[in-house]
């Protein structure tokens, strides 16, 4: 299965409009499609539950209570990206509860998902030594010193919690909530933190003004599609960029290409150029993120953009990482890198420092802790990292709002 829910969607103040079926979590390449094709169907407001479900298929046959209520699409998309995270023994805790609690609501649903750890699942009681034990887990927040779990008498553990009563029988076993309060992570608008796929950046948003009574932050997650952004800004009450206060939350940067820039002092209308550096940054593969890393050492880029046309010009670059010294670099070039025909009876002729340093002086290269680093573009580094007035105009429109 390629989903962890997939929903057939309509419109019920449009019926005459038909029904589409989306996957979620939905995949990234494919989110602003989705989002067209709801409109199309005067569907998918960034806030409001505009979605009727007619069908749902889920592994998590619980969520069968959503259909014929109204979700919004990024609730659906949230949801699906929590649940997808869950590990064996909490789709059944989510389960349990859920059907103990009557659940019909997509709020409760998420925030439950934030809270059903706590509660403990019995489907075999045949083994009552493993529930004891995962029951003492659950009590602990999933985790406990070894020492008192090798002290821990299981069955024991599971007798007690039996004969206390207070059971709950489900079709996905014998639930027991151990006190567990559902709060309200979620309030039902701005979505709680929570990094999924390959994030580079989290960031917290809010409007400047200072948010609504009783909203929260939002969160976005770099890169993003510009339609992801604009719609995250929407929930919180952004309309205009400008207008966004800004704070990282955490950064997955390569380490130098982070040091370069000032990801402390951020502002609304950073977000179109910081998010094309991330998408930059995104398609590199561990070996070319570290060639960036010495790259920015050694060119000094002074803001997003310089960071992000370095990534893409990767290739205008020489990079032998590991390398320091001027006779590691003449021994590498003679005898590693395909050249030359290197004879090991001549080893003790060849002046490895002297060739070194003649190709570092006709190259232009450097040393730094990554490794030697040298350019071999046409255009100067400077004009390699200074966007023209035409691609700065373009970038700078990034989103612009236009979907309200």
């Amino acid at each position: 299965m390629s989903y962890v829910i997939k929903a057939v969607l309509s419109n019920p103040q449009c019926p005459e409009c038909g029904q589409v079926t989306i996957p979620f979590p939905i995949p990234v390449d494919q989110y602003d499609q989705t989002i067209d094709m709801l409109q199309a169907m005067e569907l998918g407001r960034p806030v409001n539950r505009d979605c009727k479900v007619d069908e749902i298929d889920s592994h998590y046959s619980v969520l069968g209570a959503l259909k014929g209520m109204l979700v919004n699409v990024d609730q659906m998309d949230y949801l699906a990206k929590r649940l997808d995270s869950f590990c064996v023994g909490e789709d059944s805790q989510f389960q349990a509860m859920a059907h103990k609690l009557e659940m019909t609501d997509i709020t409760d649903f998420i925030n439950l998902t934030f809270y059903c750890q706590q509660a403990t699942v019995i489907t075999d009681f045949s083994n009552l030594e493993a529930v004891g034990r995962s029951h003492f887990l659950n009590l602990n927040g999933g985790s406990a010193r070894m020492e008192d779990l090798e002290n821990l008498d299981g069955e024991e553990t599971a007798l007690l919690l039996i004969e206390g009563g207070g059971e709950a029988v489900t079709p996905y076993g014998v639930v027991y909530d151990n006190g567990m309060k559902l709060e309200q992570v979620y309030n039902g608008r701005q979505l709680p933190a929570y990094p999924y796929d390959s994030t580079l950046l989290v960031l917290e948003v809010a409007p400047k003004r200072g948010p609504a009574e009783g909203d929260s932050p939002e969160y976005l997650y770099l890169p993003a599609s510009e339609r992801q952004i604009e719609r995250t800004l929407l929930r919180v009450g952004i309309t205009a960029l400008h207008d966004a206060q800004v704070r990282l939350d955490f950064d997955e940067l390569p380490e130098k290409a982070a040091e370069a820039l000032d990801l402390e002092h951020l502002s609304g209308d950073d977000l179109p150029a910081l998010n094309k550096m991330c998408r930059a940054i995104a398609s590199l593969n561990e070996a070319d993120q570290e060639k960036l890393n010495a790259v920015v050492l050694m060119t000094g880029p002074g803001d997003m953009m310089a960071v992000q046309q370095l990534a893409e010009n990767l290739d205008q670059f020489d990079f032998i990482p590991g390398i320091r010294t001027p006779e590691e670099y003449g021994m590498h070039m003679i005898r590693e890198s395909g050249h030359f025909e290197y004879d090991e009876n001549l080893e003790g002729f060849y002046d490895y420092r002297r060739y070194g340093e003649q190709h570092i002086r006709q190259e232009g290269g450097q040393f730094n802790e990554y490794g030697y680093v040298a350019y071999h573009g046409t255009m100067t580094l400077e004009a390699l990292m200074r966007i023209d007035t035409v691609g700065r105009s373009q970038l700078e429109q990034g989103p612009q709002m236009g979907g309200m």
